[in-house]
């Protein structure tokens, strides 16, 4: 029972992880390229709507619930010495909190909130935009090879432990 419960959680929190690495690699391989190529004051208008939609969507259930259960998993790792390939469980945990959760609250909100903040001319939103663009963007490509790593951890974790 104790094993079924851990697989249950681990394959929740999986599929959540994959949702996350396919959001982040959309957004670092095209979307942010796409702002871009549309120009500063667009890019600052469509992205300040898209960091206030998300907060309202669908999206925050797998972003809170992945990052709190492998939370868990890590801290059940942790305190059970009995458990089978535990430390790849904590290690998928602690990626996952650090490389996605962390790096989100820690870096890429501060960096949407400065761009809520940019208003004026042309010229302030196209500086605003510029440092934006390449620090939130190289975030976020750690969030996605972050959540690209603990998904494939906690598959082979899957296929061989439980």
């Amino acid at each position: 029972m104790y094993d079924s419960i851990i697989a249950l959680g681990l394959t929740v929190a999986t599929i959540c992880a994959g949702l996350m690495a396919g959001v982040y690699f959309a957004f670092s391989s095209f979307i942010m390229r796409s702002l871009d190529q549309l120009g500063a004051t667009q890019a600052v208008e469509t992205m300040n709507v898209i960091n206030k939609v998300i907060l309202r969507s669908w999206f925050m259930v797998p972003f809170f619930g992945s990052t709190l259960l492998y939370l868990v998993l890590a801290a059940i790792a942790v305190l059970d010495p009995d458990l089978a390939g535990r430390w790849l469980l904590f290690a998928a945990g602690m990626i996952y909190i650090a490389g996605m959760f962390v790096c989100t609250a820690g870096f890429n909100v501060p960096l949407n909130k400065r761009l809520a903040q940019v208003n004026g001319g042309n010229t302030a939103k196209a500086n605003g935009w510029a440092y934006y663009f390449r620090r939130w963007t190289r975030w976020n490509h750690i969030r996605s090879i972050s959540s690209l790593v603990v998904l494939t951890l906690s598959i082979h974790y899957l296929a061989n432990h439980t």
